[in-house]
């Protein structure tokens, strides 16, 4: 006597074997996605500026961050303000060989440069450098929260540090 296959169990088989390829296929994307996917989106928040003669002041800021290339980009428009200025930062960054290069630019004092850094895990460090400011920043994303700091010695604005909350 010879066994019929039964399609209807070759049927649900094959169904699974695709369900596996596809979650094993997604978690590797998932793991192949870039720096920078985690970071899209809007984000709003406030933090504090020293200045150089000492004083501090409250900073209110609105980013938004736009993921491209898999994450493996990013464009980021930032606006900053506090009581007696404003700051409109631009910049584009792209990850390539584990290296971060890119350009900023800020909109209200009309001065721009070259961005070059790393990114690791939940952090991107990079250094921003152009003809009169060259500035650390790190940017740490932890879920729907994010800290951005910048160290600037010798600049009017020294030390920058925001926290920001995703938009919902």
């Amino acid at each position: 006597m010879r066994l019929r296959p039964n399609t209807a169990a070759y049927g649900r088989l094959a169904l699974a074997a695709l369900a596996v390829l596809l979650l094993a296929a997604s978690a590797d994307l998932a793991q192949a996605a870039g720096p920078f996917e985690v970071m899209a989106g809007s984000w709003s928040g406030s933090g504090m500026v020293n200045t150089s003669d000492g004083t501090h002041e409250r900073v209110k800021c609105l980013a938004k961050y736009v993921s491209e290339k898999a994450g493996n980009g990013v464009q980021l428009d930032l606006r900053c303000a506090t009581d007696s200025y404003k700051v409109e930062f631009t910049s584009s960054i792209v990850q390539s060989g584990g290296s971060l290069s890119g350009n900023w630019f800020e909109r209200t004092r009309r001065v721009g440069g070259q961005i070059s850094g790393k990114a690791a895990g939940d952090e991107v460090n990079v250094r921003a450098s152009g003809q009169t400011f060259t500035a650390l920043l790190n940017v740490k994303t932890q879920g729907t929260r994010q800290t951005f700091t910048m160290e600037s010695p010798g600049a009017w604005i020294p030390e920058f540090t925001i926290a920001l909350n995703r938009a919902q």
